[in-house]
């Protein structure tokens, strides 16, 4: 049975209220209708199961006539008041919460994918999401289809009769690709083809995907959303009708989120517009800096002219975030040295967090690829994602420039 959602009252994402500041709905969406005793923060509702006072109110739910909650896997009000502030932020009629990222991803394309169906996918995406479509989806008889990023007319040239969605990153990863999401989402819906986009690396505040035409905006909340990581969880926010879908579809597939991971969500979502502000400072100070030294061969950044889709990204997003990816003029072992050698980033996949990360991409997510499968992909021994925090950008250009002394 799937959940009943008790009413959610004027602070639901709704595309006819007024749209507040980032910072303001980022504090108080979703929360003012959920006070009890007067407590300002939402508190943890660490409930498997919730009891009915008689079997009128029983009856009262199964016929739709009380909107409450029955069992932890159908909702949770914590839940709700996360929901609801995403959906404000996003600028969407509802919003769904689970277990992580990668079951964000995978529950839609179950729920919205029929039986030998085809999608297309963009090759630069998360590699565990294509290593889905690959190996699972096809067990299925979905087909799919690989393109470029960024490219709208194989986009155009992909689609078939049986074509039901369009999946990819904005920006993707590792190269932040930026699409142009409204010329896709008229390429796709001219074709009766849904466009979903995962927004985890630019996040409602520098992009709201579904205002320019996507059909779908999902997040791994791990990282921008949660901010501080210490947490995992994924969400889903758009219209009304796909997110009742994909909300009956985790009830049944169970890839909920636990009560205190979405209480710790909450809290770091009310300060996602001051942090993305220093991200997005950071990522382009050190982008900047970064293309002009002398042992860098390449960055990839949407907020540098160099990038292929900067003129997209300058006319499409509000900021460009703080993963930086470049390539060293260096062989696998000295690109070892220089990440040994930074004091401020740990070395760790994930982004999106208070701290500054590092990776080598080929001894991180590719480890498992031979050396000719990762340069197939552009994957290099040379290659670094740095996913910078919020620390101070003198500290963090300091440090790479000490690190880089090693090189």
């Amino acid at each position: 049975m799937s959940e009943r959602r008790p009413d959610s009252g004027p602070d639901e994402g709704d595309a006819s209220s007024p749209r507040r500041g980032n910072s303001t709905s980022a504090v108080h969406g979703g929360e003012r209708e959920s006070r009890e005793c007067n407590s300002i923060t939402v508190p943890i509702h660490q409930t498997s199961t919730y009891a009915f006072r008689d079997s009128d109110e029983v009856r009262a739910y199964q016929e739709g006539r009380s909107a409450r909650d029955e069992y932890g896997r159908y909702g949770n009000p914590t839940w709700r008041a996360v929901e609801r502030k995403l959906a404000e932020l996003e600028g969407g009629d509802d919003a769904v919460l689970f277990a992580s990222g990668m079951c964000a991803a995978t529950t839609t394309f179950f729920a919205m994918l029929p039986q030998g169906s085809h999608m297309v996918v963009t090759s630069d995406c998360y590699r565990r999401t294509r290593q889905f479509i690959r190996q699972y989806l096809t067990k299925l008889g979905v087909e799919a289809t690989v393109i470029e990023p960024a490219d709208t007319q194989k986009l155009a040239e992909a689609i078939r009769p049986d074509t039901k969605l369009f999946f990819t990153e904005c920006p993707t990863n590792p190269y932040l690709r930026v699409i142009d999401v409204a010329e896709a989402a008229r390429v796709c819906h001219a074709r009766g083809v849904k466009m979903i986009i995962d927004s985890t690396f630019a996040s409602p505040v520098n992009h709201r995907a579904l205002g320019d035409g996507a059909d779908l905006v999902i997040h791994s909340a791990t990282k921008y959303l949660g901010g501080h990581n210490d947490l995992l969880a994924g969400a889903a926010v758009g219209p009304a009708p796909i997110i009742g879908a994909l909300r009956e579809a985790v009830g049944v597939l169970g890839g909920v989120l636990d009560a205190h991971a979405a209480w710790l969500l909450l809290r770091g979502m009310k300060t996602l517009g001051l942090r993305m502000e220093r991200h997005n400072a950071n990522g382009l100070r050190v982008a900047k800096w970064l293309e002009a030294h002398p042992k860098v061969r390449r960055v990839w950044f949407p907020g540098l002219a160099s990038h292929p889709d900067h003129a997209v990204a300058a006319r499409t997003m509000r900021g460009f975030g703080g993963v930086v990816t470049f390539e060293l003029e260096a062989d696998f072992d000295a690109t070892c040295r220089f990440l040994d050698g930074v004091r401020i980033p740990y070395i760790g996949p994930s982004l999106g967090g208070v701290e500054s990360l590092i990776e080598m991409p080929a001894t991180m997510s590719y480890w498992d690829l031979s050396r000719d499968e990762r340069y197939a992909l552009g994957i290099t021994d040379s290659l670094v994602r740095l996913s910078l925090g919020v620390e101070d950008g003198d500290d963090l250009v300091a440090d790479l420039e000490q690190a880089l002394a090693a090189v």
